[in-house]
């Protein structure tokens, strides 16, 4: 049988992190021997956010690549590629922004939310403003057929199938297919700080290549109930980031189980706990990170490369089938040698 197609990426705008790692990297290593998995580097997206600064773009490009493999991300499994250098699906952006209307892209949920989180006010770029279509781009060139994504990004998904479906009707084609999101069964997984989802600009993630230092450092300044003052003392569950990062990470869930039940008993301290997390991150982030210091960069440049240049083909295969299908392919047949008229 013929593998499903997978497309899915990160904007390099800063290392990854446990985030990444439980929310979609676990994943793709586990999907790429069974899917036809293609994972870009969408620095052309991220560049909406830092046009003025492409250079933190470009320095993180290489840092993304090298978490990738060191996570088991297997680049003779998974064609890993950078957005940008993929000509066609400028072209095809650009064709499909024909086919979406602006009060269509201001109700998209996440492109609103994002806005106002930004803190664009009116002043918003028009790149930004338009990435969904960009994605639809990114979505269709691979034929990708799932797509993995978090609920906020469903909108995404949703919109690039409604250029799929006009596309082809206008058309007469079928050359565009459809896509189904494979939503992850691992929820977001909050910062250290409690306040928020763990995040690169946030500076409350633990990232795959922090030192053990540094990981047990943040591990131990994780939030957990501020009313638990001593061990002897009921504590709470809910909101408590330790407990939300062993649900995650730690592989025994009948011990976790238990030590919840004890922690809001009373007579479970924090520092075990926390000692406990800082054993179980530290035996998943070793051999990440003893990978990750072996890698050569200019063995990422030229595994990078070649994979890249496969996307580019099977992308520019997909713009041919849409020029071919509006008749803007003047050039796909040899012109025979008859006069003009």
């Amino acid at each position: 049988m013929t593998k499903k197609i997978i497309l899915t990426g990160d904007r390099p705008t800063g290392k990854l992190h446990l985030g990444h790692f439980v929310g979609s990297l676990k994943s793709r290593v586990e999907l790429q021997s069974s899917h036809d998995q293609y994972v870009m580097v969408a620095d052309v997206q991220a560049l909406t956010d830092y046009f003025e600064n492409p250079q933190k773009v470009v320095d993180n490009v290489w840092e993304i690549v090298a978490d990738y493999i060191s996570v088991g991300i297997d680049p003779q499994l998974t064609t890993i590629f950078i957005q940008s250098q993929i000509p066609a699906l400028g072209e095809l952006t650009t064709y499909y922004m024909n086919l979406v209307s602006i009060s269509r892209l201001e109700r998209n949920p996440t492109v609103k939310a994002e806005i106002a989180q930004k803190g664009f006010g009116e002043s918003v770029p028009t790149g930004f403003f338009c990435y969904p279509i960009s994605q639809a781009a990114d979505i269709t060139a691979f034929k990708a057929e799932l797509v993995p994504v978090g609920e906020d990004q469903l909108p995404m998904i949703e919109l690039s199938n409604e250029i799929v479906r006009k596309f082809n009707r206008l058309y007469n084609t079928d050359c565009l297919k459809e896509a189904k999101p494979h939503l992850s069964n691992v929820g977001r997984l909050v910062g250290i700080d409690g306040k928020a989802k763990a995040g690169k600009s946030l500076n409350n993630a633990i990232f795959l290549n922090d030192s053990p230092e540094i990981i047990k450092q943040k591990v131990y300044s994780m939030f957990t109930d501020p009313d638990h003052l001593k061990a002897t003392d009921p504590g709470k569950i809910e909101g408590n980031v330790v407990f939300a990062y062993l649900d995650a990470f730690h592989e025994d869930k009948e011990e976790v189980s238990s030590l919840k039940k004890q922690y809001v008993k009373g007579g479970l301290g924090d520092t075990v706990l926390k000692s406990l997390l800082n054993e179980t991150l530290q035996k998943i982030l070793f051999p990440i990170r003893e990978k990750r210091e072996s890698l050569v960069k200019q063995d990422l440049i030229e595994c990078c490369f070649l994979s890249t240049q496969k996307a580019k083909s099977v992308a520019q295969k997909t713009l041919d089938e849409v020029k071919h299908a509006m008749g803007v392919d003047f050039f796909g047949k040899k012109p025979s040698n008859s006069s003009f008229m």
